[in-house]
């Protein structure tokens, strides 16, 4: 029987590669492999032989030139040892295969930097949206209430009712696009999957600290128009077990935690459509 197999990249300052593997274990995936890199640029190990690329949280590069542009224009010039092909071709062969790519946090902003979010037409390689600098001016390392639009093609959010609750920890979280044009067709496409909300997930949150980074319309997730690729700036890695829940001794939640449902739904989606 085939096996779903995940893959999360590690290196050059990710550090949520552990919690992502095991998010997608609980999920439902049979196998959850770390990666570092540069076995990915050497060779040794090839996204062909995956169904779920999960790009993980961190510090990439120490967000010297800014949050993961180095990693951007290392993963679009990088070349593959002994094959001559640029790495950026399996990441555009894996999309064309319609397989799933998860970024969170530190992997959003690498790949809305890498132009893979929002991927209008079928384009993962030209920028139109960034993440920069939250407006407060410092880091912020928080629990936001995340609404979801019902009506947007990802997979990763179906089934969940009204919205779900995650921490975020970023300095480098608001999103902005470079045309009210961009934007308009993210509205009209419904591509927003996850904006910071009200406790009651009834509207947009855009003052802080309920929209922890000023963001434009409060968007906090973005996918493409298959619903296939997604990224989000909260962390459903670090919300998959109540006992992560920062008032758990305190209050009677479920087993699972809000964040377990993106990699179940994820989990489901390879094993009807990519088995």
């Amino acid at each position: 029987m085939a096996r779903t197999r995940a893959i999360v990249i590690t290196g050059n300052g990710t550090n949520c590669e552990t919690e992502a593997a095991h998010a997608c274990r609980l999920g439902g995936f049979d196998e959850a492999v770390i990666a570092h890199i540069a076995e990915i640029i050497s060779g040794e190990i090839t996204l062909d032989d995956f169904h779920f690329l999960n790009l993980t949280g961190g510090f990439l590069d120490g967000d010297d030139l800014g949050s993961a542009k180095a990693q951007a224009n290392r993963l679009k010039h990088a070349v593959v040892a002994g094959t001559g092909e640029r790495l950026v071709a399996q990441f555009s062969r894996f999309i064309a295969a319609g397989k799933l790519i998860l970024g969170v946090c530190n992997g959003f902003q690498l790949m809305v930097k890498m132009g893979m979010l929002p991927g209008f037409d079928g384009d993962h390689l030209t920028q139109s949206v960034t993440l920069t600098h939250n407006d407060c001016g410092r880091f912020q390392d928080r629990w936001s209430y995340l609404k979801v639009d019902p009506d947007s093609p990802s997979i990763y959010t179906r089934g969940i009712d009204k919205g779900i609750y995650l921490p975020v920890r970023h300095g480098e979280g608001k999103f902005v696009c470079d045309s009210e044009g961009t934007l308009e067709r993210i509205r009209r496409e419904r591509l927003a999957p996850l904006c910071y909300s009200d406790g009651e997930y009834t509207t947009r949150a855009m003052e802080f600290p309920l929209n922890p980074n000023g963001s434009q319309e409060a968007i906090a997730g973005l996918c493409d128009p298959t619903g296939r690729i997604m990224g989000l700036m909260p962390h459903p890695e670090a919300f998959v077990h109540y006992t992560q829940h920062p008032r758990w001794t305190r209050e009677s939640l479920p087993v699972e935690g809000d964040g377990l449902i993106l990699f179940r739904n994820a989990a489901d989606y390879v094993k009807k459509h990519l088995l």
